[in-house]
Formats: structure tokens, sequence, C-alpha cells
């Protein structure tokens, strides 16, 4: 339906918080300060605000296996993660879909599994949902059939990920190690042997690699690599058209990044929580202080999302202007979508509706994704 919005504070693209009507009509954004149909929608007191684009979200996981080998059918995981992202203001979400070389969660059945099932339901979700495919570099067998994804445009963005080490690592701690190898239906002993054998293919990850990242090239898939944990792995990835560097594992690595023009991804409850969920992990509220970085993600828990620019504002670590841009108009243009990420005409009428009267829990009130009003806590429209 065509409406106008009106009565809010609107953070325009200047970074202005300015109190103007949006009109909408066919799903976009007609004009800023004008009305369109006979619809309004009574935002006063609200922030209007372009809606958050989440690049990696993976708390879905949650919904298919909320307990060690307690599984339940991706279509309803799907449509319960999909409200869960409308309520609080993501309106185009990224899920970071893991196919591994593990069996169990994170295997080629559950991979396979939830894409298909995305795909089938799309027309139903709320979100605008695609697939941020982190693909564990050791998983070699899986690299035809996600060559054929990325020709056939079923990938939006393709990361690279390299859990292999921290796994190795945890093999002198069998009790952390059992609760990978739960994940994996697997048992310590059988897990273990396993990580041996994925090991092996060593010599055939560099060139897999390089064939993923020139296919997604290609096809104008946005590619990441995840975890960097040196300046030197940062290169490396750079040189293989990896302009997005996600969740660094130090400063230093950051800061290669941006010397090589790349953007810098971390996670938005690092900011909410004030630390890292990893021991010795960096802050992101200070390296966004700093300069150093570019999109927030809800990560592992979508109620981050719209609560960490608030954060970042009230510690005085960012103006909330520019904060918002980390989780709208910066994973916009980084991730290639440019018909969405700010409040201006000819834009996609994407916008999350925040009352902040509350400066401490500001409240997503309202959703609207495509021009349709998705999501809401009370009647607006009048």
């Amino acid at each position: 339906m065509d409406f106008c919005i009106e009565g809010a504070r609107v953070l325009l693209p200047d970074g202005a918080l300015t109190p103007v009507s949006v009109a909408v009509s066919g799903g976009r954004i007609a004009e800023i300060g004008g009305s369109s149909g006979s619809r309004v929608l009574d935002a006063s007191g609200l922030l209007l605000l372009p809606g958050i684009i989440d690049l990696h979200g993976d708390a879905f996981e949650r919904q298919l296996m909320p307990r060690p080998q307690v599984h339940f059918p991706a279509d309803i995981a799907l449509i319960d993660t999909d409200r869960q992202l409308v309520a609080n203001g993501v309106t185009t979400a990224l899920h970071g879909l893991t196919w591994s070389w593990e069996p169990g969660l994170r295997g080629r059945e559950a991979a396979v599994g939830f894409l298909d099932t995305l795909e089938r339901l799309r027309p139903v979700l709320a979100c605008d949902s695609h697939v941020h495919l982190r693909y564990e570099v050791f998983n070699i067998g899986a690299a035809d059939e996600i060559e054929q994804w990325l020709v056939r445009g079923r990938i939006h963005l393709l990361a690279f990920n390299d859990h292999l080490p921290m796994f190795k690592r945890r093999v002198a701690q069998p009790s952390k190690l059992a609760q990978y190898a739960e994940r994996a239906h697997l048992g310590l002993t059988a897990f273990t042997d396993l990580l041996n054998t994925v090991s092996e293919r060593e010599a055939e990850v560099a060139p897999t690699n390089r064939r993923l990242a020139e296919t997604a090239r290609r096809h104008g898939v946005a590619l990441a690599s995840h975890d960097d944990p040196t300046p030197e792995a940062r290169r490396h990835f750079h040189d293989l058209g990896c302009g997005l560097c996600e969740f660094p594992l130090n400063r230093e690595t950051a800061e290669e990044g941006r010397r090589q023009g790349d953007s810098v991804i971390m996670g938005s409850p690092n900011v909410v929580r004030g630390r890292s969920h990893l021991d010795g992990g960096m802050r992101a509220a200070e390296m966004a202080a700093a300069g150093l970085l570019d999109v927030l993600t809800s990560d592992y828990y979508y109620p981050a999302l719209p609560q960490a620019p608030f954060r970042l504002a009230r510690d005085g670590m960012l103006p909330f202007a520019q904060a918002w841009r980390l989780v709208s108009t910066n994973p916009a243009r980084v991730a290639g979508f440019v018909d969405r990420g700010e409040i201006a005409p000819g834009q996609r009428a994407d916008f999350a509706l925040i009352d902040d009267a509350d400066p401490e829990l500001p409240r997503v009130i309202a959703t609207v994704v495509g021009g349709e009003l998705v999501h809401a806590t009370k009647d607006l429209l009048r």
C-alpha cells in the first residue's frame, strides 16, 4: 500500500535527525516532505531510521538445534528467526550458514536443507533474507557444489573460514573438544580421527580457495575472510579479492585491512556487552572510536543490533548518525545492495521505527520492509 509516515524524527543521509514526513509508494520512498496515498502511519515521538542490514547472523542455529542432538525442521526454525529479525528492526538479513567438514549441524545435509528451505520460504518471509556462506576451507569435497551455487546466484556473500587450528588446539582439552564432537554427532575419538584426516588435505586448500574466489568475483558475489589472525593473512585474502575483513583477531590485522582499502566487520554483541566473548578479544567500541570499524553484525544475538549504535552514541564513542551507519548504510554498500541503507527518494522503503524515550533501552516499535508494515507493537496506521 501507499502511505505517508508522519511525526517522526527522520535520520537523513546528511546525518541530521529531522522532523519531516516520508511518502512511500510502490514499496519505495517516493518523497521526503511530501505525502502519498490516503493512509498515514503515525510515528509521533519515534525515530525513523534506515532498516538494519545484517551481514552475518547465525543465531538461527539455536532454532535448528536448541540443545545438543535436539533438531527441529529448518522451516520452523526459519519462520521463528524471521520474526526475531523484524522484531529487532532488521530488514535485510544474510544468514551465516556454515558448511564445514564436520557432519551434523554444520554438515552438508544441514547446509543444503537450510538453503533449499530458505529459497522455498522466501516469498512468505517478512525480512529480505539471503545467504552468507561460511565455507570451512578444509571442506575440499564441497567446493564443486559451492561453485555451482555461486554460478546460480544462490549465495550473496562467501566467507573463507578456517577453524581447524582451533579444533586442533582443543585436542589437549578433551572436555571442550567434546562439545564440538557432540555438535557433529560423533564420539570424541571419532571426531579426533576426523580432524587428523581433514588435516591431510592442507595442500589442496590454497588452490581450492583461489578457484572459489575467482568464481565468486566473476558472478558479483561479495567475498570475506573470517578471523584473520595476522596482517599477512589479511594481505593473502585481500589478494584473493576478499574486501571484507570479518572479525580480525587483533588491531594490527584490522589496520592492515584498512591500509588495503578493505572494510572491517565486528559483532554488535561485543559493543552491547562491552567486550568480546573470546578471551583477549578486541573491544568493538574502541575500534569504532578509532575509526577502524565499518560494519556491525548480529553475529550470534539479533537483539544486539538495534542496541549497539545507541550504546556507541551514549558512551561518546561515535555520533549517533555515524553509529547507525554501521548497521545500515555501510553494510548495504560493502555487500552490494544499492537500493537500500538510506532514507532517500528512490530507495526501498525499509525502516526501523524506534522509541528512544528511555536512552538506556531503545525499543523497536515497528519495522517496514519494502513498503510493508511487517512488525508493530501498537497500531500506528490511521
